[in-house]
């Protein structure tokens, strides 16, 4: 089965959601990785949900994940009934929309493991009531939860058939990470990947996500990544994931095209 190939709204960020949508379908893409804030946004403008369900079902895109579930980590147990309380909201609004997965991020600073692998579990129990699935990301600038390794073991130390995790090729990179830890995931426990580039000037560990480049201008194996992925069994979606500024200074149907083009190449 091929790879469906999908885009991350944040590589045109600057345009309106259901602008986003038009411009994902008429580039070629099967499917729209969409950002929660951007519905809330577009909610508070005057908008409906029904609006982004109709514009998701007129241009036949798939949603294959949704972005993000965060603060539920590093809470304070007196917060944490509240971010749980936000978690099934957004767990609601990405069933609605048909996704079967939700970013879970990790805290931006240092905090146990343990206690992000409990909180994973409870999670994961929302998200049967909901019916989506949390899936653990790991953020290589953050200083919780920044490599691949990290994630994978709270998803083990989840002990649960739905626990996953988001695999980023930036994030594996800047973290110091060698791509053969994916040698190691079953491709059941991988939810989606995330295809880009970084910055060919920078060192892997100073990046940030504004240092990601077009897939093929930076140092990243990325050939030899979706190798590894497709020897594991995964050939699943994977989203073009960029939040360059210089990119959203361009004509988004341009920068659209380009990369869904340098997409096909690396997976076809």
């Amino acid at each position: 089965m091929p790879f469906k190939l999908c885009l991350n709204t944040s590589t045109i960020r600057p345009q309106p959601l259901l602008e986003k949508i038009r411009l994902t379908a008429e580039a070629g893409f099967e499917g729209i990785e969409l950002w929660i804030n951007d519905i809330y946004e577009h909610v508070g403008r005057g908008g409906e949900v029904s609006d982004v369900e109709k514009a998701l079902a007129d241009h036949g895109l798939i949603v294959p994940c949704m972005i993000a579930l965060r603060g539920w980590g590093e809470a304070s147990e007196l917060e944490y009934p509240l971010m749980l309380d936000e978690a099934r909201r957004r767990m609601e609004l990405a069933a609605r929309l048909g996704s079967p997965w939700v970013v879970a991020t990790p805290p931006r600073e240092e905090c146990g493991l343990e206690q992000i692998s409990r909180r994973y579990r409870d999670l994961l129990e929302l998200g049967r009531e909901t019916g989506v699935r949390p899936t653990m990301e790991y953020i290589s600038f953050f200083r919780s939860v920044s490599r691949l390794d990290q994630a994978w073991r709270i998803v083990e130390e989840a002990n649960d058939p739905d626990a996953t995790v988001i695999i980023d090729s930036f994030h594996t990179w800047n973290s110091g990470g060698d791509i053969n830890e994916l040698r190691k995931l079953p491709a059941g426990r991988i939810s989606h990947f995330h295809i880009d580039d970084a910055d060919p000037q920078m060192p892997a560990g100073t990046q940030a996500d504004p240092n990601r480049v077009m897939p093929g201008d930076g140092p990243i194996d990325l050939r030899a990544e979706i190798e590894i992925l497709r020897e594991i069994g995964y050939e699943g979606t994977v989203s073009l994931e960029l939040f360059n500024p210089g990119l959203w200074e361009q004509d988004p149907a341009e920068v659209l095209g380009a990369g869904i083009e340098r997409m096909r190449q690396l997976l076809a």
